[in-house]
């Protein structure tokens, strides 16, 4: 009886190995530990843009200044963990490449409103919004999509990233 059993636990164990759900492995490990050295990175680039934008907006020379010495540097380093990431399955990574796509939209946004400031041009900060609007809704897109790919895969995510909400 004793032999019997020996021989079935390394039968289960590479039965249940056969029945794993790549997708659901990867997801865990993206959300677990891929995404949190870049959502800190994101979280301290966007902490300072609201600090100087809406109802936080003092001056075009703050703005400048916090801008360039910590979004823009800490939001280009976010980017570059959002590419660095190695994605497994073929689901999950056409979602990051969603992300990565709003990111650098965003990026590209905030680039825009530093020459804007440069130029005191209100066009180029109209431009800027409108990259904005359409990062925001391509991270809102990524979130529905994470959500949606976890559900199905039957993995918990936590809530969605904070992205900056003013306009300028």
């Amino acid at each position: 009886m004793k032999k019997v059993l020996f021989c079935l636990i390394p039968l289960l164990f590479l039965l249940s190995a056969c029945f794993s759900d790549p997708v659901q492995d990867d997801l865990i490990d993206y959300n677990n530990q891929d995404l949190k050295k870049a959502a800190q990175l994101e979280k301290e680039a966007i902490d300072a843009y609201d600090s100087v934008t809406g109802a936080n907006y003092t001056s075009d020379a703050v703005m400048y200044d916090t801008m360039t010495s910590e979004v823009i540097p800490t939001y280009r380093k976010f980017v570059d963990e959002l590419e660095n990431i190695d994605v497994e399955t073929d689901d999950l990574r056409k979602v990051h490449e969603g992300y990565i796509k709003a990111a650098n939209t965003q990026y590209n946004a905030f680039i825009k409103i530093v020459s804007a400031l440069e130029k005191q041009d209100h066009n180029l900060i109209a431009e800027a919004n409108a990259m904005l609007d359409e990062a925001r809704k391509g991270i809102r897109d990524y979130n529905a999509a994470i959500k949606k790919l976890a559900k199905e895969h039957d993995v918990k995510i936590e809530e969605p990233k904070t992205q900056p909400e003013n306009s300028l």
